[in-house]
């Protein structure tokens, strides 16, 4: 039971001693995932804009 304690502690230790790196990486990870998604959100935007916009040039040539 006593190993089990000190393991528990020391996992506990080593935990809070790298939470702030880990931190950062899931918000650096979060924010490229959010800019990727504004990203996909414009071309796609965009793309069916250009595409009405051809298709009336085509037309009307």
């Amino acid at each position: 039971m006593n190993r089990f304690v000190e393991l528990s502690r020391s996992a506990a230790l080593w935990l809070n001693a790298t939470s702030k790196r880990g931190v950062s990486a899931i918000e650096y990870g979060l924010l490229a995932a959010l800019i990727a998604l504004v990203i996909i959100a414009a071309i796609t935007t965009l793309g069916t804009n250009l595409q009405g916009v051809f298709n009336t040039i085509s037309s009307s040539v």
